[in-house]
């Protein structure tokens, strides 16, 4: 019995996707619900699960681009045992007795009583494996000796029954890289004898390396990226307003409740959750930043889904916080860790993605002390948080050293005035110097 195995819907927008990686290859034996490829959309990637025991025959290799629906594959139920059995090594032939052998049983060789023994023959060398070909290669690894033009029969694999893998790729290339390099330091320098300098033949210049170029396809998520960021600079009025914010309270708040946090709501105590309070707050006072413009009208909303940038292995994705003005810190905390462990696992749904109402980022987990984050169309505003460094800042006329860090908005103008956001990040400020304040307007 066949099952076949079809890309799944993963929203109505999506028509199509890519399937970036198959995890087993060609014959292997499958196990219900385990991973066995990965779908790659303009929106997200996800990870597709065996619907039984059995064979796996694929039908799409990996880098195709496929249709929502379409049989990529099967799985052969009755075969898994079958194929359990093929992979078992075969029994070693007996061998035949030996002429000594024979002669100790009883009754000696007749050519051993009137002839001298022969010399013993050589033993035949051992059968080498063939060598491997390049359809016996996972399709990952296929790309990486096509992008390279390595010669298959050099490498060695280091892999279940011999099968070469990344790995062994990887190996050979930084071997082969500096191979040059050793071969020029080992060889020893070789004096000429003196010879007349008109006879010296002219030495010819060391040619010049060459230079390669690697081209390779964008992914869906990177296409989509750098569509919607050329977007959000064509069709918006974007500007970016800046202001600086003390971190001492948090930090300290934090510090004195972190373990009392943990063990309460087996959680960490962030400061993303400080700041998307805050931005809930401000986001009430200031309405226009949480609309959005849609063609000669202005939608608000009155709810405040919370969108915060994560950064993948594939590009920058924005799982959003529903009704982040319902959520506690607590709440907030363990949304954000589920969304990342969602994105490890490739098991973001597009749902995840959809109805933010305003955004923030953290350029400070990378290292980052200022930048002008794009907005995320249709949003109107997003802010950007940065790394905390101690300053020495100026507090009742004394000079001091506190913890800081930048905070940027940028903004759509056309329906948010320079006033209202300056205003709304300074009341962003606020709320982080003094955090009580949030509990108390709450």
């Amino acid at each position: 019995m066949e099952i076949e195995i079809k890309v799944p819907s993963v929203g109505e927008s999506v028509q199509e996707a890519i399937l970036a990686e198959w995890f087993k290859e060609d014959g292997d034996t499958v196990k219900l619900d385990e991973p066995i490829f990965v779908l790659e959309t303009d929106k997200i990637t996800l990870e597709v699960n065996a619907e039984a025991d059995g064979v796996l025959h694929i039908t799409v290799q990996a880098g195709e681009t496929v249709a929502i629906g379409t049989v990529v594959g099967t799985i052969e139920t009755e075969g898994a045992a079958a194929a359990t059995e093929k992979t078992e090594p075969p029994k070693e032939a007996a061998e035949p007795p030996r002429a000594q052998e024979a002669s100790s049983a009883g009754t000696p060789a007749p050519e051993a009583e009137t002839a001298e023994k022969p010399a013993p023959a050589e033993a035949p060398p051992a059968a080498q494996p063939a060598p491997p070909s390049s359809g016996d290669l996972a399709p990952s690894v296929r790309r990486m000796v096509a992008e390279h033009d390595i010669d298959v029969g050099q490498l060695s694999g280091t892999g279940p029954g011999g099968r070469i893998t990344k790995g062994d790729v990887i190996r050979y290339l930084e071997t082969r890289e500096a191979q040059p390099a050793k071969t020029a330091e080992a060889r020893p320098a070789v004096k000429s004898p003196a010879r007349p300098a008109a006879a010296e033949p002219p030495r010819s210049a060391p040619s010049a390396p060459e230079e390669g170029i690697t081209r390779k396809p964008m992914s869906p998520i990177r296409r989509s990226i750098a569509s919607r960021l050329v977007q959000a600079k064509q069709s918006t009025a974007m500007l970016t307003t800046f202001n600086d914010v003390d971190m001492s309270r948090c930090m300290d708040i934090r510090s004195r409740y972190k373990e009392a946090f943990k063990k309460k709501h087996d959680v960490s105590l962030g400061f993303m959750s400080f700041f998307v309070k805050a931005s809930v707050e401000a986001l009430r006072e200031f309405p226009a930043i949480n609309a959005f413009v849609d063609d000669k009208d202005i939608l608000y909303h009155d709810y405040y889904h919370i969108g915060v940038a994560v950064g993948s292995p594939r590009g920058l994705v924005v799982p959003v916080i529903r009704n982040a003005d319902r959520l506690g810190f607590a709440e907030v905390e363990k949304t954000i860790i589920n969304f990342v462990s969602k994105i490890n696992d490739n098991r973001l749904e597009l749902s995840d993605l959809e109805g933010g109402t305003f955004t923030i980022t953290n350029g400070g987990v990378f290292g980052s002390l200022l930048s002008t984050p794009i907005l995320n169309t249709p949003q109107s505003g997003i802010l950007g948080m940065h790394r905390i460094e101690k300053r020495p800042v100026v507090i009742d006329d004394q000079i001091v050293i506190r913890p800081m860090m930048y905070l940027a908005l940028s903004y759509d103008h056309r329906i948010v005035d320079g006033r209202e956001a300056v205003t709304f990040l300074r009341r962003i400020k606020e709320f982080i110097e003094n955090p009580e304040r949030m509990l108390i307007e709450t």
